[in-house]
């Protein structure tokens, strides 16, 4: 499999596959931010919205590819204020059921946290369903669980579930190849 930074108009391109992506990680239960079932324009309405955060620098997209075809993504949103150039929070790491088990996803977590670092990020956060199955790849790949916070967000079926919150440090020790 491939993994290729996207561009604004790259990811214009790909809409239509990234919006089934999402559509078929919500379908599976996973906590992304919406909830079950979520609609085809819904999905690609909320990828055209990106494209504008893609273009300005402030979100750096990756797409996996088995083949020709999208089958995963993970995303870095940086923040605009000027005491937090220094860090990022990962988004959006979603790899579609017929990819998994072949680690595709610790490969777009790797890649993630590989730019990142070059890019002089030193500090990364995220935020995942507590007890899911990310929450394994998080610690197996040194990231640091600083606790959870209860009934956060709707899980796809509507239920309201914790919420757990890592963060990783990375420096040229950090990096993983």
């Amino acid at each position: 499999m491939n993994v290729h930074r996207l561009e604004r108009g790259e990811l214009h391109a790909r809409v239509e596959e990234l919006a089934g992506l999402l559509v078929d990680t919500v379908d599976d239960g996973a906590s992304v931010g919406f909830l079950a079932p979520l609609d085809r324009a819904e999905a690609l309405a909320w990828w055209k919205e990106r494209a504008a955060g893609v273009a300005a620098g402030q979100l750096a997209l990756w797409a996996a590819y088995d083949g020709d075809r999208v089958v995963g993504t993970v995303s870095l949103a940086f923040p605009d204020k000027p005491n937090s150039r220094h860090r990022a929070e990962l988004v959006k790491l979603m790899v579609h059921r017929c990819a998994r088990g072949r680690g595709l996803g610790r490969r777009l977590l790797a890649t993630a946290e590989n730019a990142a670092a070059a890019a002089g990020i030193t500090l990364l956060h995220l935020d995942t369903e507590t007890d899911s199955l990310a929450e394994g790849l998080y610690l197996s790949a040194g990231w640091t669980r600083i606790g959870a916070i209860p009934d956060y967000a709707a899980a796809p079926d509507g239920v309201l579930r914790p919420t757990s919150i890592y963060f990783k440090q990375l420096n040229s020790d950090a990096l993983t190849r």
